[in-house]
């Protein structure tokens, strides 16, 4: 078997195996599956397979830690300007436990990926407070502006509600709670000079409460 259908199998004596065998795979880049052949690094491919419910958020940990034995760079195929890295590709795929574990392995917190937007941006998107918090607890800027909508992550959290990210206004809620009181600033318009406070409807009542707070 080749190392998507290893993974996808959860056969970790196989994926060490092969690791062990030749090394360099465990940088070297993976099909997303048969029909398309587009490659991305291996730990962003763990990611997608998290996403797709073909393995387990805590499966996927384990087999990056093989991944990682073997020498895979933590942030990938490098910290490249708009590329996602790996931590990114677990915050906006639903893998939070993969994210908590790339970030104590030292992926950059920082980077700019998809959309100029950092790991908190796409967390926040996303509706995945556990990864939020942890990125805020370890120092991820509250206020950055993404590159292509110059929009902070408080924005990217209520905008992804809006906008087809997610569906849960309780995770919304929290997110927004845990980036207010870490000094998010909702006063920053975007890049088109809306601010968070015209992002939600009337019917919005609990989250319009708290981004009314002084």
């Amino acid at each position: 078997m080749n190392l998507n259908e290893l993974i996808i199998n959860q056969d970790y004596k196989g994926i060490d195996q092969a690791l062990s065998n030749n090394p360099a795979l465990a940088n070297e880049g993976i099909p997303y599956d048969d029909s398309n052949a587009t490659k991305a690094h291996p730990l962003h491919r763990i990611c997608d397979r998290v996403f797709s419910n073909l393995i387990t958020d805590d499966e996927g940990v384990e087999i990056a830690k093989l991944f990682l034995k073997h020498g895979a760079n933590i942030n990938g195929d490098g910290l490249i300007a708009k590329k996602d890295t790996p931590l990114l590709a677990a915050c906006s795929l639903h893998g939070d436990q993969l994210a908590l574990y790339f970030i104590e392995k030292g992926a950059d917190i920082h980077h700019p990926g998809c959309h100029g937007g950092t790991a908190l941006h796409w967390a926040a998107w996303t509706g995945r407070p556990v990864p939020v918090k942890k990125l805020v607890e370890k120092g991820a800027e509250i206020n950055k502006l993404c590159i292509d909508f110059r929009a902070t992550p408080l924005f990217w959290a209520i905008h992804g509600l809006k906008n087809g990210g997610y569906d849960n206004m309780s995770d919304c809620v929290e997110i927004v709670n845990i980036l207010l009181k870490a000094g998010a600033d909702k006063s920053i318009p975007n890049g088109n000079g809306y601010k968070v406070i015209d992002l939600p409807g009337n019917d919005d009542v609990e989250l319009k409460a708290l981004l009314n707070k002084s």
